[in-house]
């Protein structure tokens, strides 16, 4: 093959982003060391930034946006890889100022990627994808802070979104009670059917207030919003939980004070999924192939072609995502 399909995002004015289907030359991907033939990709909230124009995620365009792919090595030019290694990206540059995985080709340091672990398919591994990495990620961070299931319910705000509804199937399967938080009441029943106890509108989170400190109701929490309903959190964590943050789909702001924190002892725990340490990734994925593993792993995303990429994508920005969009790029 000497070209690919890929999704092409073109600045054709000020502030002015065109989306389209484009087939490309090889040539047209840097000169890194490993080949990548790229069976699945999966859409997340940077990609539809970086598609629709965010400097602060791709600095120049004409650009490919994906910021995960799983696929099989064409060639490795470091010797790491084997032809037919089945490699897993996610993270690092891929997808923001690197051509990424909503491209039939990718071209990337083969410090970039990681094996695909036995027991996990490339197609499973990206209906996990990054917001699925980023789950286990905040899931493993309350572990290390001591959590576990008997110590009460883990709340999970942005339930319906992919890091939300991938944390409570993955809470449930660990034995964890999960209290869900959405915007979209219509999906309660969903979010049950993934393992949530209860589904709570994500404005019961605020109606604390402006009160510096509210009634312990959750033993830890991950958040994917940010700005009032992570602060409000906060408020209502008990004596010694935690909170994993890891988006700001609600803001990027945190107006909150320190009574959580040397009243009751909570802890804010960021999580990270773009630059943490190669090894650290090969482990998480190890666990999501194993204890972390879900059954009908179908139910969690809704599985798309290239094609459909740019009108999926809208729905990131205009907040009509329900969980996980698996993209098939053969």
């Amino acid at each position: 093959m000497t070209n690919y399909k890929a999704l092409y995002v073109e600045e054709v004015g000020e502030k002015e982003f065109v989306k389209s289907i484009k087939e490309l030359p090889l040539t047209h991907l840097p000169d890194n060391d490993l080949l990548i033939d790229v069976h699945y990709s999966s859409l997340n909230f940077k990609d539809a930034m970086s598609a629709h124009g965010n400097k602060g995620i791709t600095k120049s365009y004409p650009h490919t946006p994906g910021i995960d792919a799983a696929g099989v090595v064409i060639s490795d030019k470091s010797g790491t890889y084997t032809k037919g290694d089945h490699v897993l990206v996610f993270g690092y540059d891929l997808g923001m100022n690197t051509p990424g995985g909503l491209g039939q080709r990718i071209a990337i340091p083969a410090n970039w990627a990681v094996m695909c672990p036995h027991g996990l398919t490339l197609r499973e591994s990206m209906i996990y994808g990054t917001g699925g990495l980023t789950a286990a990620l905040c899931i493993e961070k309350l572990e290390r802070m001591g959590a576990t299931p008997e110590h009460g319910n883990v709340a999970v705000t942005g339930a319906t979104g992919g890091v939300g509804s991938v944390s409570i199937a993955l809470l449930a399967k660990l034995g964890y009670q999960v209290t869900a938080f959405s915007g979209k009441p219509e999906q309660s029943e969903k979010l049950k059917a993934l393992g949530a106890n209860e589904v709570l509108h994500r404005d019961v989170i605020n109606e604390i207030g402006k009160r510096p400190i509210g009634k312990p109701l959750w033993a830890n929490g991950i958040d994917t919003l940010g700005g009032d309903y992570l602060a409000n959190l906060l408020k209502q964590i008990i004596p010694g939980g935690s909170v994993s943050a890891c988006g700001l789909a609600s803001s990027m702001d945190i107006p909150t004070n320190v009574f959580p924190f040397i009243t009751r002892g909570v802890s804010l725990l960021g999580v990270d999924s773009v630059q943490i340490p190669l090894a650290a990734k090969q482990h998480i994925w190890d666990r999501v192939a194993t204890d972390m593993k879900l059954d009908n792993l179908d139910q969690f995303c809704e599985e798309i072609t290239l094609e459909q990429v740019p009108e999926y994508l809208d729905k990131f920005i205009n907040g009509s995502v329900v969980g996980r969009y698996l993209v098939n790029l053969q």
